[in-house]
């Protein structure tokens, strides 16, 4: 099992383009699992519009890809991912009113959305800073695994900005709005023990053994009822919005739609006859 982060991105699987996009946002599929690595070491993973292309399309690759069942957001370096890098942006010449906002809606809540509407569950396997977009990212996975000398940083109150990404709608969602106002106001260093401690974290683990535990983790959902898990994932990203009526009939509708896949009937058959079951994703 590989022991630090930068020992994630090493695969048997097939060699990726040349592209040198390619290998600033690192890809490999291993056991059912999709490794997705920022790797900008030395600008501590700032995004760059390319490279936030490249994560939304992975993601939505994983998505449709059968042979995808689990996928791991990670990072080489001291950083997670320290915001966004805007110098890579098409140039769009002089700004007029409205440009901001389309700018915001077409690219940090683009990524942000494609994690949360991604159809397989996503790990965050943050080993380092995440500030900014590079937070929201990280808490809008499905699980959060921190190292310890991982910190989240809720920025943009240090540079006059508002905070963008979706991180208005996450992070109430996570903590409560109290605490949520008292990290976006201060915007003071969140180191991970905290962060643990809030409930934006599943899981805090010394630094040489976050790959392994992400590696351990992915495994197990990649093993389980795929469908099953997407199901879920809609259910419960759904249920913060949605009254009881609504959340009711949902979670009844997700339960006819699963009843139809293999895994679920394979599930209550292995519970009958007594034994581990064996599912396939379908």
């Amino acid at each position: 099992m590989p022991s630090s982060p930068e020992d994630i991105t090493e695969s048997t699987g097939p060699a990726e383009s040349a592209d040198p996009l390619h290998s600033l946002v690192l890809h490999t599929t291993d056991n059912g699992v999709s490794w997705i690595t920022l790797n900008r070491p030395e600008a501590m993973n700032a995004v760059t519009w390319e490279q936030r292309e490249r994560v939304i399309n992975l993601l939505a690759e994983a998505s449709a890809d059968p042979a995808v069942r689990a996928v791991v957001l990670t990072a080489t370096g001291r950083g997670f991912c320290a915001g966004a890098d805007l110098r890579g942006a098409p140039a769009t010449g002089e700004r007029v009113p409205g440009d901001v906002a389309r700018t915001i809606r077409l690219g940090a809540q683009r990524l942000i959305a494609a994690v949360l509407d991604c159809e397989k569950p996503v790990i965050a396997a943050v080993n380092g800073t995440a500030a900014g977009i590079g937070a929201h990212l990280a808490f809008a996975c499905d699980l959060v695994l921190a190292a310890e000398s991982a910190k989240f940083i809720e920025v943009f109150v240090r540079r006059g900005l508002v905070p963008d990404g979706g991180g208005a709608y996450l992070l109430p969602r996570l903590i409560g709005p109290q605490r949520a106002k008292e990290l976006m106001f201060f915007g003071d260093s969140l180191p991970a023990a905290e962060a643990e401690r809030l409930g934006l974290v599943n899981r805090v683990v010394p630094d040489e053994e976050l790959a392994a535990t992400a590696r351990a983790w992915a495994q197990r959902l990649a093993e389980g009822p795929t469908r099953s898990i997407a199901l879920t994932k809609q259910l419960v990203n759904a249920s913060m919005d949605a009254d009881r009526s609504t959340a009711f009939a949902a979670e009844a509708m997700a339960q006819e739609i699963n009843m139809t896949t293999q895994d679920a009937n394979e599930g209550v058959a292995s519970f009958v006859e007594r034994r581990a079951p064996k599912y396939r994703g379908v």
